[in-house]
């Protein structure tokens, strides 16, 4: 007998298809405590959890026959992914079953805003009738900026195109293959969005990349009849910049459904009638609840009977399965994706691996799928791995050519990574010396040696004297230790590169001080393994 655990309200229909799946004896125990949870946990082999229960490492110390955790939702930062993932626990979510939902919210704000159906509401209940005040705007042959073009950026633009209106999308990391046969017009640019867009919706993870994504810098390129939507994280609209621009009357309105602390602290945007907020909405429809529960109950049971894998966030360890040589391959490979993502901005147009040498004998899959998890990563929320970075990729229209030479060149095996976004094109080799060492050897034809590990500064630069002792006395005066250095250089084009390991990550300040030095073309922080 399979025994789930639900320690979250689930809708009923989730609950009714565990128990009409034979086999299967279903306990509900909803707001019990960690130390109850931790006590019990063990005892089933399944648990389901919404954003309530917390998956702590303690609940997990003894998680006895548990074999596989279904968050009916998306975000997973309530799960110890990492723990489950050393207990051989399987971690999936549901991360389809909102996107209507989300999409249709997203269009309800847009629609309030544009016919100030709050306002107006307000008014009538408080006793006034006043038609004039309340002139809208029609959303017919507006223009639609979508940034992010994901599950429920597409869908939105389908609905809005039923409004008739023009769409022009970005996405940072790659734009779907679909996305112009639904009559998406791709830009290449934000400040086109900026420029042209008469509403601007955001559909993107809450990342590095994307927080603050847009400020009061990117506010001063809109038209002065926008209007801002932000259904999908907060902090990607700065919230003090949006603020400002309502107080000043820059921007048409805004709608906000999500904020960067839950509930807010501050309820300053109550102040404007041109602002519509509401409580995270996106997802709190009777017909997501559903989906999600029973998509949850369905592949939660799926796995624990040895069905079909899906939507898992952390990939069984395939340590053993492989030789030791194609695993270090395989880490030095995650890592150069890490980099590349982070060297190489903008969206990606293409991707090349190239296998030289004995690597280039030997197995690649897992090698070529870790290089797909460190340059994908940093685009989406949910944990990559090999089971659904594939997938995600697809999606996007990213594929990867693979070519292999077994002939050495400079060292006896190596591993090539050629990314071209719309803005540069980056190329990255690397190789594992003595079987354990993992050493950047070549980035963009600048000959180097790096140790791809902890904190990594990458400078491109002139070519000029005193470029090492500079960065060395700005490290120090930020209390940065360095822990290895490599240097490139073009003689013939003046140009070099210079690449640090270090002990910890430069704060906003050194790199700005480090991005000041005359020398310096380009600069770029990354965090590496």
């Amino acid at each position: 007998m399979i025994k789930v655990l639900i320690t979250d309200k689930l809708a009923q229909e989730g609950i009714d298809l565990l128990n009409s799946t034979d086999g299967v004896e279903v306990v509900v125990k909803t707001g019990i405590s960690e130390d109850e949870l931790a006590k019990i946990i063990g005892e089933h082999d399944g648990l389901i959890v919404r954003s309530g229960t917390k998956v702590t490492a303690k609940v997990l110390s003894n998680a006895g026959k548990l074999k596989a955790i279904a968050r009916a939702g998306v975000g997973v930062d309530n799960i110890d992914i990492p723990e489950a993932t050393r207990k051989g626990i399987l971690v999936m979510n549901t991360p389809g079953g909102n996107t209507l939902s989300a999409a249709e919210h997203t269009m309800a704000l847009i629609l309030a805003m544009s016919r100030n159906v709050v306002p107006a509401c307000t008014s009538l209940k408080g006793g006034t009738w006043d038609r004039k005040k309340y002139i809208g705007n029609q959303l017919n042959n507006k223009v639609l900026g979508l940034i992010g073009l994901g599950r429920i950026g597409m869908a939105v633009a389908k609905m809005a195109k039923g409004f008739n209106m023009k769409i022009l999308g970005y996405d940072p990391l790659a734009a779907p293959p679909d996305a112009e046969k639904i009559g998406v017009e791709i830009s290449d640019s934000l400040e086109q969005i900026f420029r042209e867009a008469d509403y601007i919706s955001v559909h993107v993870p809450r990342s590095e990349q994307t927080l603050n994504m847009i400020g009061a810098e990117q506010i001063k390129i809109m038209k002065p009849t926008v209007r801002l939507i932000n259904c999908a994280r907060g902090g990607i609209i700065n919230e003090d910049a949006l603020y400002n621009a309502l107080a000043e009357k820059r921007i048409a309105g805004a709608a906000l459904d999500v904020y960067p602390k839950e509930p807010p602290e501050n309820t300053r945007f109550s102040e404007f009638e041109n602002c519509v907020v509401t409580p995270h909405l996106g997802a709190s429809t009777e017909e997501a609840q559903i989906e999600v529960a029973v998509e949850a109950a369905q592949i939660l049971v799926d796995a624990i009977k040895g069905g079909p894998v899906r939507n898992a966030l952390n990939a069984p360890s395939t340590t053993g399965t492989v030789s030791p040589i194609v695993s270090k391959y395989a880490e030095l490979a995650r890592r150069i994706g890490t980099l590349v993502s982070t060297i190489g901005p903008g969206q990606i147009k293409s991707v090349e691996v190239r296998y030289r040498g004995l690597i280039a004998e030997m197995a690649v899959e897992q090698v070529t799928l870790n290089f797909a998890v460190g340059l994908l990563q940093k685009h989406f929320e949910m944990p990559l791995n090999m089971v659904n970075t594939p997938v995600l990729a697809k999606e996007r229209g990213i594929s990867i050519d693979e070519t292999k030479n077994t002939e050495a060149k400079d060292v006896s095996a190596s591993f090539s990574a050629k990314v071209v976004t719309d803005k540069v094109t980056r190329t990255v080799t690397g190789s594992v010396f003595g079987g354990t060492l993992l050493r950047i050897i070549e980035i963009d034809g600048f000959n180097i040696e790096m140790t791809p590990q902890g904190a990594v500064l990458v400078i491109f630069n002139d070519d000029k004297p005193g470029v090492i002792g500079s960065v060395g006395t700005l490290c120090g005066k930020h209390n940065i230790n360095i822990c290895t250095m490599g240097v490139g250089q073009k003689p013939a084009e003046g140009k070099a590169i210079l690449a640090v390991s270090l002990d910890k990550e430069p704060d906003p300040k050194a790199i700005e001080e480090l991005g000041k030095l005359e020398f310096v073309n380009e600069i770029y922080v990354c965090k590496l393994g």
